[in-house]
Parts: C-alpha cells; structure tokens; sequence
C-alpha cells in the first residue's frame, strides 16, 4: 500500500497548509488544517477535512465496512449501517487520540442484537486493523442501536 501527499500551497504563494493525497488505488483525497488567527502562515484555509479527521472517518469506514460483511455472511438481512464516531486527544503534542466512542445504527429485518454486538466485537477485535492499532493510544468503547426496516 503507497500514498503520495503534496503541499498545495496557498494560491501559488506557498503560505497554506492544504494538501492532497493520491492513493496507490489511484484515488485522490484534499486535506486542509484550521485557520490560526495568531499565525495565518502555519494555518489552513479549512477548505478540506483535517488529516486526523481523515483517521477516524477510514477508521469508521474500515469498522463498517466489516460490521456489514459480518452481517450479510451470516445471512442476516442487513440494508444499512452507519457509526458516529465521537474522540477526544491528548491537549499535549503529541495529540493522540485518547477516548475514541463508536456508536452504530444497523437497519435490516429481523437482524439480532447479538449478531451485531458479535460483529462489531470480531471488527474491533480481530479484523479492523484501523481500530485496532487506534486502540494502541485510545480507549475504545463501541454502542449500537437496531432500526426495524
């Protein structure tokens, strides 16, 4: 697996703090950091998701993505899934993330609690290397919630 990351400067100038990443799949994925009202030359122009953003929304996808295969191997009829992942980080440099909360709908048809509550646990446990290597730094607690369709 390989990713290019490159400054994109600010408008030629070089002062921005934007980036953007092509992915070895060939894919492409901006990033920008806040603006700093006390240093405008180390800030972002917020015009893209922060890098660390961008580590928790693969982590969710990465944690979904398997919650759902889980569920539809095990013949469960599974139409949707979504977690909101909610963090906190170290105030110190550097700024792990420390408390990582991940709260999943599921919405299917007579899917059981306990086939979501072992999904998300073999995820969290052995599959999603994202998570997993998250949990290194953070503290992870996982919840979900179950939608009749």
């Amino acid at each position: 697996m390989e990713c290019t990351v490159s400054w994109t400067g600010n408008s030629g100038t070089r002062s921005g703090m934007g980036f953007i990443a092509e992915t070895g799949s060939g894919h492409v994925v901006a990033m920008d950091g806040a603006p700093d009202a006390a240093k405008p030359e180390n800030g972002g122009q917020n015009l893209a998701p922060r890098p660390m953003e961008l580590l928790l929304a693969g982590t969710g996808g990465c944690t979904a993505y398997d919650v759902v295969l889980i569920l539809k191997r095990g013949r469960h009829n599974v139409q949707g899934c979504s977690v909101k992942i909610v963090s906190e980080r170290a105030t110190e440099d550097p700024k792990v993330f420390t408390k990582i909360n991940m709260h999943f709908t599921v919405t299917g048809q007579g899917v059981p609690a306990s086939a979501v509550e072992r999904a998300i646990a073999m995820s969290h446990d052995k599959y999603c290397s994202a998570s997993i290597m998250l949990g290194k730094t953070a503290e992870i607690t996982t919840s979900f919630e179950l939608v009749e369709a």
